[in-house]
């Protein structure tokens, strides 16, 4: 994990403990860079069979993972997600992060639009500024 304000607690739980037992908010808590491969999901029909809808995301877990956890309480959304503002490269956006067990961190969808602007595809090593 980096924490872009190297003054901050990086470990999650003694961020949670400042946040929730001492009142504290911590301005640079909440922000992350990442780096990983992008992968694709495929849909399947009720028989188990492939269909074309297809997603790209980039796994977030590891540390970055434990610490949006900690820094999101009383902030998820539907289904656990988490609102944030994403930037690879020269893009960024407003997405949500959606909570996998099994892949025990979160997952970030990245649509074509932005695939495309920044040419990067499945199977790419990318770098994400995350904020909450």
């Amino acid at each position: 994990m980096q924490v872009i304000d190297s003054d901050a607690p990086t470990d999650p739980e003694m961020i949670r403990f400042l946040r929730e037992e001492l009142g504290q908010v911590l301005a640079s808590a909440g922000e992350w860079q990442f780096t990983g491969p992008i992968w694709l999901w495929r849909g399947k029909a009720k028989d188990g069979s492939p269909t074309p809808t297809a997603w790209h995301f980039l796994t977030i877990d590891g540390d970055v993972a434990a610490a949006l956890r900690a820094n999101s309480t009383g902030r998820a959304a539907a289904w656990g997600s988490i609102c944030v503002k994403v930037t690879l490269g020269t893009t960024s956006w407003a997405t949500s992060l959606f909570p996998s067990k099994a892949l025990n961190g979160y997952m970030l969808p990245i649509k074509a639009s932005i695939r495309k602007s920044e040419r990067v595809a499945e199977g790419d090593v990318i770098t994400i500024n995350l904020n909450l």
